[in-house]
């Protein structure tokens, strides 16, 4: 990949990631567990769901927060650096985008034939809060495009990797 299109891949992915992590940060210090419970149809069967829900988009928020740092660095520095830009593309992919289509605690999942017909690609798996709906939906949008963008880095960079360590 030509290295001026390799960096405003980086830019574009850090200007996005940053904006995730700011969504997630405002909404996590703003949000309890307790608080969204409550409000929840039924509380006892929710406290796991949400629970689970919170601590996935914390493992997210972090790892988000350390890919557009990677990025930013790759950025910054005078020489831009293709190899490390490509490995830290590689990580926001295997970091951010893969947690976020398969989330640990296994609260939604992607159907990837509604986006096909133009409804959200993300099924919960229980009725959620507005609030965490439409974070969650906002979010899938940037995570599909970072995916779209990002999707050569799943399996051409390390097949590149491994062919440089043969050679």
């Amino acid at each position: 990949m030509p290295e001026t299109q390799l960096k405003e891949i980086c830019e574009e992915s850090y200007n996005r990631l940053k904006k995730v992590c700011m969504e997630l940060e405002k909404f996590l210090n703003s949000t309890t567990l307790a608080e969204i419970v409550k409000t929840s149809p039924d509380p006892e069967e929710y406290e796991a769901y949400y629970r689970n829900y919170l601590s996935d988009f914390r493992h997210l928020l972090v790892n988000g927060e350390n890919a557009y740092e990677r990025l930013g660095i790759c950025l910054r520095r005078a020489t831009f650096n293709k190899e490390f830009a490509e490995e830290a593309l590689y990580l926001v992919y295997h970091t951010c985008v893969n947690l976020f289509f398969y989330p640990k605690g296994e609260v939604y999942e992607e159907d990837g034939r509604n986006s096909y017909t133009g409804r959200d690609a993300i099924i919960f798996h229980k009725e959620v809060s507005p609030e965490i709906k439409s974070l969650t939906l906002a979010l899938s949008k940037v995570f599909e495009y970072l995916r779209d963008e990002l999707q050569y880095y799943e399996t051409d960079y390390v097949t590149m990797k491994r062919m440089s360590a043969v050679h």
